[in-house]
């Protein structure tokens, strides 16, 4: 094939052999798709904070109730074609619905295109060779982080289901990764969270890891026996995370103390039972014969890419649960949210343990940003915190070869 059409055609080997299509096909396709998983977020944003069915009743007006026909909920064409305004009773329609599907169809083909384009991302490898996991994944992480942000933005609330559902992705991906990809490329090139880290060694990781889930399991035995209870508990509301409404005269009034010492006795069966594994593997306390296992069983690529993920979400988790205790204790008033909290310990079971610790430093940058911004626009309004952590997560995600490159540097 000669070097026009090598520029024309994006070529991949899969098991059938030479797969080419040109660029536009997959940068078209891809972008409508992602406008239609935009269209989802959409209900996403309006239904899952309101405790309502994701697939049922069919799309309807909010204003009229009307049903909303097929043919009026094409994804950016039909907000246009109604001049953003109900076909029925003429109610307007929000500028949001048409920014999420753009927002999320330019995140779909703009990944695509640096990943697999520009060679910006070191050992991807082909999309069809592999690649292709690495891009599900961080796609169902960021297209979940635009819905939790759109949310955080109106409610001030981050519903923990979202981040649930990008930490099982994480932990089933990495662990699968090493059935599709070269387990030894995962390692060099941190493609996915594994056993392998800049930091710790592989057998340290793991023990952490396995220490920290009975720890958590342990914690969370505890909270449904009542022997610890939840912090910031609502009256009548089954989720403590979750505020009765927007008005801050409302709130009931809290011990903040108390509740950060309700929060700090979950956290100790993890903190002990980590320490405690990371001891017996180091101190090599444990009998040769189940030492010996132990080192073995973590090697297994599954093993390895499952306990690297569960590492990430209880270091991205970590992070931001020590500045939430740290930072209530300090001030006196709740300091971030355990939204937070769950939004990077999902985003650390996708990218990893040391990515998400960048993010999180890298997040008050977009937050300074943001200050300077309403310095400037008197009327914009403070927002919450969670947005700004996707901004650093997306961030790291497209620097990550350069920060891992200025890592290796400073280390030799």
């Amino acid at each position: 094939m000669s070097a026009g059409a090598n520029h024309a055609f994006a070529c991949y080997y899969g098991k059938g052999g030479i797969v080419a299509a040109p660029d536009w096909i997959w940068l078209v396709f891809l972008f409508a798709f992602g406008c239609c998983i935009g269209s989802f977020l959409n209900v996403v944003i309006y239904r899952l904070p309101r405790d309502k069915s994701l697939v049922s009743p069919p799309s309807a007006c909010p204003a009229c109730g009307r049903r909303i026909r097929a043919y009026d909920n094409i994804p950016l064409i039909s907000w246009l074609l109604l001049g953003r305004k109900c076909r029925y009773c003429k109610a307007p329609i929000s500028v949001r619905y048409f920014a999420i599907e753009l927002l999320t169809g330019l995140v779909f083909v703009g990944i695509f295109h640096l990943y697999f384009r520009t060679g910006l991302r070191a050992g991807m490898g082909p999309f069809l060779g592999g690649g292709w996991l690495i891009y599900l994944l961080h796609m169902i992480l960021l297209a979940a982080f635009v819905a939790a942000s759109a949310i955080d933005l109106e409610l001030w609330i981050i519903p923990l289901s979202i981040c649930w559902l990008v930490t099982v992705a994480g932990l089933a991906g990495s662990t699968l990764a090493g059935y599709i990809i070269d387990p030894a490329q995962i390692r060099q090139f941190y493609l996915l969270p594994s056993t392998s880290d800049v930091f710790l060694q592989e057998s340290t990781i793991a023990s952490l890891a396995a220490g920290a889930t009975i720890g958590l399991a342990v914690s969370l035995v505890l909270v449904a026996t009542g022997l610890i209870k939840r912090s910031y508990e609502y009256e009548g509301s089954q989720n403590s995370h979750e505020k009765p409404d927007n008005d801050a005269s409302a709130e009931p009034q809290f011990n903040h103390h108390a509740e950060m010492a309700r929060e700090i006795i979950f956290l100790l069966p993890i903190i002990i039972c980590s320490a405690l594994a990371y001891w017996l593997i180091r101190a090599q306390a444990l009998p040769g014969s189940i030492s010996g296992w132990w080192l073995n069983f973590t090697q297994k690529p599954a093993v390895a890419g499952l306990l690297g993920s569960l590492w990430g979400y209880f270091v991205g988790c970590g992070i931001v649960w020590a500045t939430r205790i740290f930072g209530t204790l300090a001030f006196r008033k709740e300091a971030m949210g355990l939204g937070d909290v769950h939004l990077m310990g999902a985003a650390g079971a996708v990218i990893g343990p040391v990515s998400v610790v960048i993010a999180f430093f890298v997040a008050p940058f977009f937050g300074l940003a943001w200050a300077v911004c309403q310095m400037f626009f008197k009327k914009t309004r403070q927002i919450p915190y969670g947005p700004f952590l996707s901004f650093g997560v997306f961030a790291v995600m497209i620097f990550h070869d350069r920060i891992f490159e200025y890592w290796q540097f400073m280390r030799n």
